[in-house]
């Protein structure tokens, strides 16, 4: 099984290339962030003339979330809590219970942008407090947190900012205190960043950050088999500022 998540900044934007990549990698899921669109735009035709199920949380031009399948979509949940806004999806694809997030911004430290992330967090740590233990969970997104100095490219650049400031990175642990795994974590210690600034050319340069996580309960995580930044798609012709994030399990569909 190969499970994706991807902020691609604007489905609308970045649409030949996220039906290019879905030809050439296959997955069976993909989670997907910042669709940008609402739900009468979002191509579900589309995605079912390429063998894909879809269901999609959308806000116009501002965030959206869709999870597409080739393996199955249930029980679809769209919204988290009180949250009005379109950040969070969930539905059961192959027994595994899938949710795709865009975690506010934050925006500064000291602006009400960041404690409503901050009390996002605690909803999303919440809910998966609360979930049953048997269930198989795997939870994928932007969660705009670098959970530490491994996930930023010079941590001093970014000192009194958001994305690493420690109530951020604290809430974050939290999520994972509910039996949740960081897959990227779990395979590799070495940098392996997931979004670079358009600006100052930082990707060549390496300025990035990993700030998009696969995160899966315990027992889901022993069957992961790789997990893997796909750097390719942040090159080329009008990428996303975001890399897709992809891992494999062994698990049976």
């Amino acid at each position: 099984m190969k499970v994706a998540t991807w902020n691609v900044n604007s489905l609308t934007a970045r649409w030949s290339r996220v039906q290019q990549w879905i030809v050439e990698h296959e997955p069976d899921v993909l989670l997907i962030q910042e669709t940008k669109q609402n739900d009468a735009k979002f191509p579900f035709a589309a995605f079912a003339a390429m063998g894909y199920e879809s269901a999609h949380y959308g806000q116009g031009q501002w965030n959206g979330v869709a999870i597409i399948s080739r393996c199955g979509l249930d029980d679809v949940q769209r919204g988290l809590g009180d949250d009005s806004e379109a950040r969070f999806i969930g539905a059961t694809c192959a027994r595994l219970r899938m949710y795709s997030c865009y975690v506010p911004n934050g925006r500064a430290l000291d602006d009400p942008h960041y404690q409503y992330k901050l009390r996002w967090l605690g909803m999303l740590r919440d809910l998966l407090a609360a979930r049953e233990a048997t269930q198989p969970v795997l939870l994928g997104g932007d969660f705009n947190i670098a959970l530490s100095n491994l996930d930023v490219y010079d941590p001093a650049a970014l000192e009194g900012m958001t994305h690493v400031s420690e109530p951020e990175r604290a809430a974050l642990r939290e999520v994972l205190s509910t039996d949740l795994v960081d897959l990227g974590r779990s395979v590799t210690q070495e940098p392996s960043f997931t979004w670079w600034d358009y600006r100052n050319g930082s990707f060549h340069r390496g300025w990035g950050l990993r700030i998009d996580y696969l995160l899966a309960d315990a027992a889901t995580a022993q069957r992961v088999q790789t997990v893997e930044v796909d750097r390719e798609a942040r090159k080329g012709e009008k990428p996303s500022d975001h890399a897709p994030v992809v891992a494999t399990f062994d698990w049976t569909l």
